[in-house]
């Protein structure tokens, strides 16, 4: 026997079969104040890449609130190699990542994402936290070379190259100049060194001509100049935000971190 559904219901049942593609039925997602309800637009997945001197663990505090909050999140273990061969593997990376992404870099990581980003029509947004933000044609060690303070590195020759790490004994006051002495000297212990072709790499891409692009400058850095950043930021058209805080913001200020990843997560719906 044929049952005829009245066309309302047929509708509703449609909305619903659209919705299981992405979301499974009866998952909560969290809304954008954190509050748990059924959401039938999928919140972009949120992409972290780390920078000279840290790990994608340095994120965590940042990670625990975007879940929180109802963002799928990846946190990118950078190489660490070189702009060009850092950029090849964040953009197969991100080929992974089926719909909407928020890329978000850190430091060095500001001037990955700038190049990865050119190549994945699905990266919606850049977020640039305390990052370098490299024209076409510039290296990250000549943009520093212009402001920012000189920072006690040690070297340690590789087949191939020269990887450079902070000096422990100077760890804090360069890079987590807001972060209590335990913490800082966990992470001076767990840095993870970068090769000198990060420095040396000259950039190919500007994705944030074609992108929209937030940076949050830290007033209190001094790996990269706050007026450095600004420079950059005001450059590639950013909309920018400060926060009185060191390198290691996604540390002492995870909170402020967020907030920015989220208002360019909110733009690209």
């Amino acid at each position: 026997m044929r049952i005829r559904i009245p066309r309302r219901v047929a509708l509703a049942v449609g909305a619903l079969a659209l919705l299981g593609a992405t979301t499974a039925p009866g998952v909560a997602m969290a809304t954008d104040d954190g509050s748990s309800s059924t959401s039938a637009s999928p919140k972009p997945t949120v992409v972290l890449v780390h920078g000279a001197w840290a790990d994608s663990s340095s994120w965590s505090p940042v990670m625990e609130r975007l879940r929180k909050d109802g963002y799928p999140v990846r946190a990118i273990a950078n190489p660490l190699q070189g702009l060009t061969s850092d950029t090849a593997y964040v953009s197969s990376y991100l080929s992974t990542i089926k719909g909407p992404v928020v890329l978000v870099g850190h430091s060095y990581g500001g001037a990955v994402i700038t190049n990865s980003a050119a190549s994945d029509p699905d990266v919606k947004a850049l977020v640039y936290i305390a990052g370098f933000i490299p024209a076409k044609g510039e290296t990250v060690g000549e943009l520093a070379a212009q402001s920012s303070p000189a920072i006690p590195l040690v070297s340690t020759a590789v087949p191939g190259g020269t990887d450079v790490s902070i000096d422990p004994a100077h760890f804090r006051e360069a890079f987590a100049g807001d972060v209590d002495r335990t913490t800082a000297a966990d992470l001076a212990a767990v840095q993870r060194p970068a090769n000198t072709r990060a420095v040396t790499d000259a950039s190919v891409q500007e994705a944030f001509r074609t992108i929209p692009s937030w940076s949050l400058i830290t007033r209190q850095d001094h790996a990269i100049a706050p007026n450095l950043q600004r420079f950059m930021s005001k450059r590639a058209g950013a909309h920018i935000e400060e926060v009185n805080a060191s390198h290691a913001v996604m540390i002492s200020r995870p909170g402020t971190v967020t907030q920015v990843i989220e208002d360019a997560a909110r733009s690209t719906r």
